[in-house]
């Protein structure tokens, strides 16, 4: 029997009601700082302390057990797996390298290894400012991106 909020394998899940706004928020999102703004008081946070706490909810395995557990139902009714989701790609990778088509071949295999967790993108968010740096970026690369951005 389940005494807390949400039960997932026979684990009972003890959210708040605002964690449990975050989860929901971050499925709706998938930005675990829009789903912090969205359900905690954060409208004098700075967005670094804003992505501190959004990303320490994140590492809380109450709040990914249920956000998995909220995200599951969709997969069910979509009836995509990992599985099915990477042959699927692979696939179409093949057919556009069969086509003499690389450039949209690349990008079938550059999804494949997003899909199965080899690529980590990571957005920094300052204000109205964005960087975008990616897991095959050289620190180099993502130090002059952050110095352009700086000088405008």
């Amino acid at each position: 029997m389940c005494c807390g909020l949400f039960c997932l394998e026979g684990q009972t899940l003890k959210l708040t009601a605002k964690q449990e706004a975050f989860c929901l928020a971050y499925i709706e999102t998938n930005n675990a700082s829009e789903a912090y703004r969205r359900s905690y008081d954060a409208d004098k946070m700075k967005a670094e302390t804003i992505n501190k706490r959004s990303s320490e909810l994140m590492q809380n395995g109450a709040i990914t057990g249920r956000v998995e557990q909220l995200r599951e139902p969709v997969r069910e009714r979509a009836q995509i797996t990992l599985e099915s989701h990477l042959e699927r790609l692979n696939h179409l990778s093949l057919m556009a390298e069969q086509a003499e088509q690389y450039s949209a071949a690349i990008k079938a295999e550059e999804s494949r290894g997003k899909v199965a967790g080899l690529y980590v993108e990571k957005i920094e968010h300052s204000g109205m400012q964005t960087i975008k740096v990616t897991a095959d970026m050289s620190p180099q690369d993502a130090a002059k991106a952050y110095q352009d951005l700086m000088n405008g």
